[in-house]
């Protein structure tokens, strides 16, 4: 009895397995097949833009323009999270001018900052390398996605990227990247369901969308993926 027990549990876990994979793979696909048409979408709204529209009809265009940016942002997220799962996901790593990645996070970042009305700081200390063997792509998604919260959870003062070498109990040193910001704060309930799924924060400030819950899960997953935490 016990060994059909242990054959029906192992049955069972191998069809559990095979249906989490078939879903990881059908939202990787479907992730594809909208995206294509999608990213014709934003093209057409690009150059609608720039065939002498009236006022109203640029603010119609604006609407829109922002509806499938966020929708595409969430067809990314679909994307990435379903290859994490599948751990289809692969990192490319190169060796990449650090103070060039941090400009380029500054140059995206700072308009947002700067209708909120926020200072933002960007800045690594003396002991960090020139270079680092990294995957540019994931990091600078790592941090847009944090910058982009600290700037959505504040109403006033200033939000920090600090960039620094921390050694372990190993003596290995490590880049940090440390974000922060002078918003509302986080309560322990807050605080427990982090990187929970789908989870997003309930306090958005006046003016600002709400995010759909997967940013700082996937940004997490790309971490460890990057033999490092969040």
């Amino acid at each position: 009895a016990l060994q059909g027990l242990t054959a029906d549990l192992h049955a069972a876990r191998r069809e559990a397995e095979a249906a989490s994979q078939a879903k990881s793979q059908f939202l990787a696909n479907m992730s594809h097949e909208i995206r294509t048409p999608f990213q014709g979408l934003l093209g057409m709204l690009s150059m609608l833009r720039d065939t002498g529209l009236a006022p109203r009809q640029i603010d119609y265009l604006r609407t829109a323009t922002e509806s499938a940016d966020h929708l595409l942002a969430v067809l990314n997220d679909i994307l990435d999270l379903s290859q994490l799962e599948a751990g289809r996901l692969e990192l490319t790593p190169a060796v990449v001018d650090l103070r060039t990645l941090l400009q380029d996070v500054d140059a995206l970042m700072r308009p947002l900052a700067t209708v909120r009305q926020l200072a933002l700081h960007v800045d690594a200390e003396p002991a960090v390398p020139e270079r680092a063997r990294l995957d540019a792509t994931r990091v600078k998604q790592v941090l847009f996605n944090l910058l982009n919260n600290a700037i959505k959870f504040s109403e006033r003062g200033s939000v920090t990227l600090d960039v620094r070498v921390q050694r372990d109990g190993d003596g290995q040193d490590h880049l940090a990247f440390i974000v922060t910001d002078t918003g509302m704060g986080m309560d322990s309930a807050t605080l427990a369901r982090l990187f929970s799924r789908f989870e997003r924060g309930d306090r958005t400030l006046p003016g600002m969308p709400g995010g759909h819950g997967l940013g700082l899960e996937i940004s997490r997953s790309l971490a460890r993926l990057m033999n490092g935490d969040l």
